[in-house]
């Protein structure tokens, strides 16, 4: 996907919710030590935590960067909810969560598609390089995981309670 745009999953209503769980007979087996350890409402609280930090960051690398690791979380509860351990295996090759999104929840796959992409900018941005991130490439980054949390928690059932203004 080469566009900065959100997946052209969002823009038709209705498609971005279809449950998979319903049709698949067996949840599918994912690596033991790559599930993650907490449960798939801490990790979209965290990933919540994390779309509210990279909204209030002002350099865009690291706003960029936050945005990323809070759709990682969010792909991350989908594992934790859609995904058992497989049995130990000898080898086991290094797999992104995006990759794992795709073979856990398929109707992901354009959006694991458009954050894989932009794993390596994530990257160079945490690592300090200047100006590997436009003003509205991180704006739509954090646009993007707002929306991508958003089809997460209503696709696992997870209802978001943003918090009342002091």
């Amino acid at each position: 996907m080469a566009s900065t745009t959100a997946p052209a999953l969002l823009q038709a209503p209705g498609l971005a919710h279809a449950p998979t769980a319903a049709v698949q007979t067996e949840a599918p087996t994912v690596p033991a030590h790559m599930l993650p350890h907490r449960t798939p409402a801490q990790l979209l609280a965290i990933a919540r935590q994390g779309l509210n930090e990279a909204a209030l960051t002002r350099p865009d690398g690291l706003r960029y960067a936050a945005a990323h690791l809070a759709a990682l979380r969010a792909a991350a509860a989908v594992l934790a909810a859609r995904a058992r351990p497989a049995a130990p295996t000898r080898r086991s090759r290094v797999t992104s969560v995006w990759s794992l999104l795709v073979l856990v929840a398929p109707e992901f796959s354009d959006w694991a598609s458009y954050f894989a992409l932009g794993a390596a900018k994530r990257a160079a941005a945490e690592a300090g390089i200047p100006r590997v991130v436009s003003p509205r490439e991180a704006d739509d980054l954090l646009r993007a995981a707002e929306q991508f949390v958003a089809v997460v928690e209503s696709s696992l059932g997870v209802a978001y309670q943003p918090p009342l203004a002091a």
